[in-house]
């Protein structure tokens, strides 16, 4: 079912809810497209049904992004602040266990569930990144496509150096809830070397590697890499 959160036609999420009658632990996916308005949470879609189908109610997350009126940094992350946040009103009327929340995100949204963490917006059991931008200075470094930091910061870390600072989850360490952070070592998308740093300096995450896998196979629930992303989603959820 679709749930607004705000006023803007892009803010809303889907909730999807197992069978049983619950508490239903959840999960709150954020996709990922880097942060660009042409991607939308339906690349999420096949994600999430099978995770409700495995008895976890998801929240899929839909937001403003690059190209759209508000979009960019900071309306986009402050859209997915509020989509969590709204999460807690849905709660008790669809039966949600409220302690047993997870956010994850996978690419872009990778950043936005870890950013969204940092907040301390909601009671997060666990926060999971599969293959997540959590470094946005180095994705400016790194030219990860095309530039895309620059299009959502708004220009270059010279310029905005602050802002890539707020932006970045691993300027935000220590983050309070536990993270896992999930990563194909062959990913060309987002380097499998943005997680391992990002591991280094947290003192509450951990790395599963996902050897020779690249990037969108933790979001694919044909592939086996999938089946590690299901299992630890579900263990996080407890």
């Amino acid at each position: 079912m679709r749930i607004s959160y705000g006023s803007d036609p892009n803010q809303f999420g889907e909730l999807r809810l197992p069978d049983g009658p619950g508490p239903h632990p959840v999960i709150a996916f954020i996709h990922g497209g880097f942060w660009r308005a042409r991607f939308d949470l339906t690349h999420a879609d096949a994600h999430c049904e099978a995770l409700t189908k495995n008895g976890l109610a998801t929240w899929n997350i839909e937001y403003r992004r690059i190209g759209q009126p508000g979009g960019g940094w900071p309306g986009t992350a402050l859209d997915v602040l509020a989509a969590v946040k709204h999460l807690s009103l849905l709660l008790e009327p669809y039966n949600l266990d409220a302690s047993r929340v997870v956010l994850a995100g996978h690419s872009a949204g990778g950043h936005l569930a870890l950013w969204v963490a940092a907040q301390d917006a909601l009671p997060i059991r666990r926060v999971v990144s599969l293959a997540g931008v959590s470094d946005v200075r180095s994705a400016w470094d790194l030219q990860l496509s095309s530039g895309v930091a620059g299009e959502f910061i708004g220009g270059s870390p010279d310029e905005f150096p602050a802002e890539y600072k707020a932006a970045s989850p691993i300027e935000l360490l220590p983050i309070e809830p536990p993270q896992i952070l999930i990563h194909g070592t062959n990913d060309a998308v987002v380097p499998f070397t943005m997680s391992e740093a990002f591991v280094r300096k947290s003192s509450n995450a951990r790395l599963i590697p996902l050897p020779g896998a690249g990037h969108s196979e933790v979001v694919d629930p044909a592939t086996s890499e999938w089946q590690i992303v299901r299992q630890t989603l579900t263990d996080a959820a407890g």
